[in-house]
């Protein structure tokens, strides 16, 4: 009896998020969290939770201007070492919304291991922004070179972490802003004082950050203020610009 060949595993992107447009003006791919280590296949659905309201949210937001959002379905857990799968999987995921939408600006956009993702990725030509919240980052090794840094060059870059996040070391996406921030002055970071890994505490001072940079970074709509002096302003002060309790409810453009 012929053994049947073992099935090829391939990234998707999920449905768009909200309502559906006929003409795409921006993509925003919606990075999950993941592990360090695994082979197995992520659940579609406990993987896109993690990502699934921010990107409702952002494809309400952008609803007049064209935007769709994509939640990325990657072929493994695990970023595995030298083989990044989640990594490739986010690249590829640009390549696909320039195959369906054609030159349109992308924003990548991930949490935790999709954070890294996102930032690995950035230097595709079709990504213009790169919104990482709470990116898990390698411990730094003398024996290996850094996180890479050089791809975000000309892109706007925003990372999001909680200073009491216990998994993914806040300090190390401060040390990787600030290296950086030497090759692109588009950088910058926010600190959210008190808040863990899933960032619950101010889960919606994150969320319309996050709509203010990608809707700024994709359309050219004016960032709010914080964002303006956190990207104008020098190392470490715009790497360590504190997130605001209650910023987005008073945000006028």
């Amino acid at each position: 009896m012929a053994q049947q060949a073992t099935p090829v595993r391939r990234a998707r992107l999920g449905r768009t998020l909200g309502p559906g447009r006929t003409a795409v003006s921006g993509v925003v791919l919606l990075l999950p969290d993941g592990d360090e280590v695994s082979g197995r296949r992520p659940s579609p659905l406990l993987a896109a939770a993690s990502v699934r309201a921010l990107g409702r949210r952002l494809a309400h937001a952008g609803r007049h201007e064209g935007l769709a959002a994509h939640v990325v379905h990657y072929r493994y857990r695990g970023w595995n070492g030298a083989e990044a799968h989640l990594a490739r999987d986010a690249d590829w995921a640009a390549e696909e919304a320039v195959r369906r939408y054609g030159d349109v600006p992308v924003c990548l956009a991930g949490i935790g291991m999709g954070g890294r993702a996102a930032l690995r990725a950035g230097g595709h030509d079709a990504v213009n922004s790169v919104l990482a919240i709470a990116p898990w980052l390698p411990d730094e090794d003398m024996a290996a070179p850094p996180e890479p840094v050089k791809q975000l060059a000309g892109r706007q870059v925003l990372i999001v972490h909680g200073t009491n996040d216990e998994r993914s070391d806040p300090e190390l996406s401060f040390r990787l802003a600030s290296r950086a921030k030497k090759a692109n002055r588009a950088v910058c970071r926010f600190e959210v004082h008190s808040d863990g890994h899933g960032l619950r505490h101010y889960r919606e001072e994150v969320a319309a950050l996050a709509e203010d940079f990608v809707m700024g970074a994709l359309f050219g709509l004016p960032f709010s203020r914080p964002v303006e002096d956190a990207l104008a302003a020098p190392p470490p002060l715009g790497l360590r610009m504190p997130l605001a309790v209650g910023f987005g409810k008073s945000l006028r453009r």
